[in-house]
C-alpha cells in the first residue's frame, strides 16, 4: 500500500490526544452509595473490571477512528503496477462526434453514450487536474486546458458534426494541448466507434502520454450511399443530352434490391430508376440530363435508405455558358475555313485579331485561342499564351511553313512541349486517329469506318522527348505525329506539325474530322469542372476574378440561412477561395460581390468517409494499438469511473478509510451509551 499524500501521516501524532484523555478523564472517581459494607469489596472489584474494559474499548475505537481519518487525508492506494504517477495531471478527452456516432447502440445514440463516458473519465480525476475536451470540429476553444467544471459543461455542448478526422491528427492536437500545461503527468482518452478508415494509430509508442481507448459500437451496420457523381464531358452544352455518371455503394453484407434513385433538377423530382447492388460493392449508373437554359444549375441525386441518411443525397451544380468565345490570332488575313467552321457551330462566337494588335488583358474572356500560321511568336505573346493555358484555356497552334524556329522553340520549351526540328516539303498521309482520346471519342458511331484522313504536302519534324507528356491525336503512317496534345496546368496545348493552309493541309476540307475536332478542343478541359465539394476537406475553389481596378470589395458565400467571407487570394484573372471548416450543412452556396449579382454557385456534400461502417473490435484494436496503450472494453463500461481511477492511481482506499473512521466512531457512541458499568 502507498499513499498519495504521505506527509499527512505526521498527523498520527494526534493519537496522543485520546490517550491523554483516557489517562486523565477516566481516572476520576465517583461516589457510590451502598447500604452494606459486606458487599463493598465484591462491588468494587466487579465495577472496576467492567469500567476498565469499556475504557479500553472506547480508547481503541477513538484511536482507530483517528488513524483512519488521517489515512483518508493521506489517500492510500494499492498500485496496480510500479508506474502509478502522483500529483497533478493534464488530461485530454476526445469525443468522436462524426456522423457514424449518430447510429444507435442498444438503447441510445452512440454520441450520447460517448458523452457519458467522457463525463465518467473527467469525474474519475481530482478537481485540481486540468482538462482538454476535443471533438472532430477542432474548434479554437478546444485547444486549451480548462478546469474540471468547465470540461463537464463543454461535454454537454457536444453535437453531431460533419467533420471527421484520422485519429493520428487527433493525437497530434491532444499532444499540443497537453504540452501547454505545467503538469508532468499527461493522459489522453479517445472515445469513438473506431472505424477502420480513421483508426491509423499503429503500435503507439509514446510513453510520455498515457493513452486509453474506449470503443463504442452500434447495433446495426447497414448503409446505402451515393458515393460521387461526375459528367462524362468536361463542359455541359445547351439543348443537348448530357451524361451524368453516378456511383452508388452498398456498405453491408447483404444484397440491396430495388434501391430507388431520383434526380431533382429545375424544381422537378424525376425517378431515374431502381438499382440492385451486390453486398459490399458499388455500381455506376448513367443519368441523362437535358439542359434547356444557360446559366448556373442546381441538381440533387437521392436514394432511400435507413437509418444512416447523411449520405443519401448528393448535391451538385454546373454552369452552361451562353456562348463559347474563340479567338483566332492571324498574321495578316484569317483562314476562311477556320472562320466558317466556328461560325457554323451553335453558341460559338469567333473573334479574329492580328498578332500586332492584341489586347492581352482580354485573353481570359476566351475559352479557346487559335494561333494561325504566325511567322514568329514574340516573347510577350508566348508568356501570355502560357498563362492562358495554365489558367484553363485551350490553345491550338498551326505554325507557318516559314516559321522562325528560334521563337517557336522558345515558346514550346516553356510549356514544355516537343520542339520543331526542320520543315520537309514531302507529301505524307495520316494513318491513324486516336479515337480513345476525348477529342475524337464518341464522335463516330463506327470507329472502324474508313474515314478520309488528312494528307499533307509538307510538315515539321518534331523532337520526341518522352518527358514532355505528348499525346498524339493524329499520326502519320510512319508513326511520327501530325497533331499532338499536352495537358498544361488546367488547360491544353494542341500543336499541329503542319500549317493549316489548304494548299499544304487538306484537313480543312475533311469536315467529318475538322469540325468535331475544333468543337471538342473548345470545350475540353485538363481538369474537369468540379460539380461538388466535400465539407471538412481542405479544398480550394477557383473562380474568375470579377473585381475591377484593384478595389477592396471582398467575395462572400451565401447558403441557406448562413453567410460568410471565405479566405481569398487573387492571382491574375482567378480568385482562390478557401472555406476551411466554415460550412457545416450540405447544400448550395452562392458566390457574389454584391447580393444583386450571383457570380457562381457551388454545392457541398458531407464527407463519405463515414459511410463505411466497419469498426475495429476490442481484440483488433488492442492488437493494432500495441502494448503502450490501454483499451477499455465493454466489461469496463459500467464502472468506467472506478476503472479509470484505479488505472490512474491504483486501487483507491480513502473512501474505505472514511467509512471505517465513521464506523469506529459509531461503535464508540454505542459503547458509551449501552455498555453499563
Amino acid at each position: 500500500m502507498q499513499f498519495l499524500f504521505p506527509t499527512f501521516l505526521f498527523a498520527l501524532a494526534a493519537l496522543a490526544i485520546p490517550i491523554i484523555i483516557h489517562l486523565f478523564h477516566f481516572r476520576r472517581f465517583k461516589k457510590v452509595y451502598f447500604t452494606n459494607v459486606r458487599f463493598l469489596r465484591e462491588v468494587k472489584e466487579e465495577t472496576s473490571a467492567r469500567r476498565k474494559l469499556r475504557n479500553i474499548l472506547v480508547l481503541l475505537m477513538r484511536c482507530l477512528a483517528l488513524v483512519f481519518m488521517v489515512f483518508a487525508f493521506a489517500q492510500p492506494f494499492i498500485p496496480r503496477d510500479n508506474d502509478v504517477k502522483k500529483g497533478e495531471k493534464s488530461v485530454s478527452v476526445f469525443v468522436d462526434n462524426s456522423f457514424s456516432m449518430s447510429a444507435l447502440s442498444q438503447d441510445i445514440p452512440l454520441l450520447d453514450k460517448a458523452k457519458q463516458r467522457a463525463r465518467d473519465v473527467i469525474n474519475a480525476h481530482p478537481v485540481d487536474d486540468r482538462f482538454q475536451v476535443l471533438t472532430n470540429d477542432f474548434e479554437g476553444r478546444h485547444q486549451r486546458l480548462i478546469s474540471k467544471e468547465d470540461a463537464l459543461v463543454m461535454v454537454d455542448e457536444i453535437k453531431v458534426s460533419p467533420a471527421v478526422r484520422e485519429l493520428s491528427k487527433v493525437m497530434t492536437r491532444q499532444k499540443q494541448a497537453l504540452s501547454s500545461g505545467t503538469a508532468e503527468n499527461q493522459a489522453a482518452y479517445l472515445i469513438s466507434d473506431f472505424q477502420k478508415n480513421i483508426t491509423d494509430l499503429d503500435n503507439y509508442g509514446d510513453t510520455t502520454i498515457d493513452l486509453t481507448l474506449i470503443p463504442l459500437q452500434a447495433v446495426q451496420e447497414k448503409n446505402i450511399a451515393i458515393d460521387t457523381a461526375w459528367f462524362d464531358a468536361p463542359v455541359q452544352m445547351l439543348n443537348q443530352t448530357n451524361a451524368l455518371v453516378v456511383r452508388v455503394r452498398n456498405l453491408s453484407d447483404e444484397n440491396a434490391e430495388n434501391v430507388r434513385l431520383t434526380l431533382k433538377h429545375e424544381g422537378q423530382v424525376k425517378p431515374v430508376g431502381t438499382l440492385s447492388i451486390p453486398a459490399n460493392s458499388s455500381i455506376s449508373d448513367t443519368v441523362n440530363i437535358t439542359i434547356l437554359r444557360t446559366g448556373w444549375h442546381e441538381a440533387e441525386l437521392a436514394v432511400t435508405d435507413f437509418p444512416v441518411q447523411f449520405d443519401d443525397k448528393y448535391f451538385f451544380t454546373f454552369k452552361v455558358a451562353e456562348e463559347i468565345n474563340v479567338l483566332t490570332i492571324n498574321d495578316l488575313q484569317p483562314n476562311n475555313f477556320l472562320e466558317k467552321a466556328f461560325k457554323g457551330m451553335a453558341n460559338f462566337k469567333v473573334t479574329s485579331q492580328q498578332s500586332r494588335s492584341l489586347d492581352y488583358s482580354k485573353f481570359a474572356d476566351f475559352q479557346m485561342i487559335v494561333v494561325n500560321e504566325l511567322p514568329s511568336i514574340s516573347s510577350g505573346l508566348a508568356f501570355e499564351l502560357k498563362q492562358f493555358v495554365d489558367n484553363g484555356g485551350n490553345l491550338l497552334v498551326f505554325p507557318s511553313n516559314n516559321a522562325n524556329l528560334g521563337s517557336y522553340n522558345s515558346f514550346l520549351k516553356a510549356f514544355p512541349a516537343n520542339e520543331l526540328v526542320n520543315y520537309e516539303n514531302t507529301q505524307r498521309f495520316v494513318g491513324r486517329m486516336n479515337t480513345d482520346e476525348f477529342i475524337f471519342n464518341d464522335v463516330y458511331q463506327n470507329r472502324t469506318a474508313n474515314l478520309k484522313l488528312p494528307v499533307t504536302q509538307g510538315n515539321f519534324k518534331l523532337t520526341s522527348f518522352g518527358s514532355r507528356g505528348e499525346e498524339r491525336l493524329l499520326t502519320y503512317r510512319d508513326g511520327t505525329p501530325n497533331l499532338t496534345k499536352y495537358a498544361i496546368g488546367q488547360g491544353h496545348l494542341y500543336f499541329s506539325a503542319t500549317p493549316l493552309n489548304s494548299e499544304i493541309n487538306n484537313l480543312v476540307r475533311s469536315g467529318e474530322i475538322f469540325i468535331p475536332m475544333l468543337y471538342k478542343m473548345s470545350i475540353s478541359s485538363a481538369k474537369a469542372n468540379k460539380i461538388a465539394y466535400t465539407i471538412g476537406r481542405d479544398e480550394v475553389i477557383i473562380a474568375d476574378n470579377k473585381i475591377q481596378g484593384g478595389g477592396e470589395t471582398v467575395y462572400k458565400l451565401q447558403g441557406a440561412g448562413e453567410e460568410f467571407i471565405p479566405e481569398q487570394r487573387v492571382v491574375s484573372s482567378k480568385v482562390y477561395l478557401d472555406v476551411h471548416d466554415k460550412i457545416e450543412k450540405a447544400g448550395y452556396f452562392d458566390l457574389y460581390l454584391n447580393p444583386a449579382e450571383k457570380l457562381a454557385k457551388y454545392a457541398f456534400n458531407f464527407d463519405r468517409k463515414e459511410s463505411v461502417l466497419e469498426y475495429l473490435n476490442v481484440d483488433a484494436l488492442t492488437e493494432k494499438i500495441g502494448a503502450n496503450a490501454t483499451v477499455l472494453g465493454t466489461s469496463a463500461a459500467a464502472s468506467i469511473t472506478e476503472e479509470v481511477s484505479e488505472r490512474s492511481r491504483g486501487v483507491i482506499l480513502w473512501k474505505w478509510c472514511v467509512i471505517l473512521a465513521l464506523l469506529f466512531l459509531g461503535i464508540e457512541v454505542l459503547l458509551l451509551r449501552f455498555f453499563k458499568v
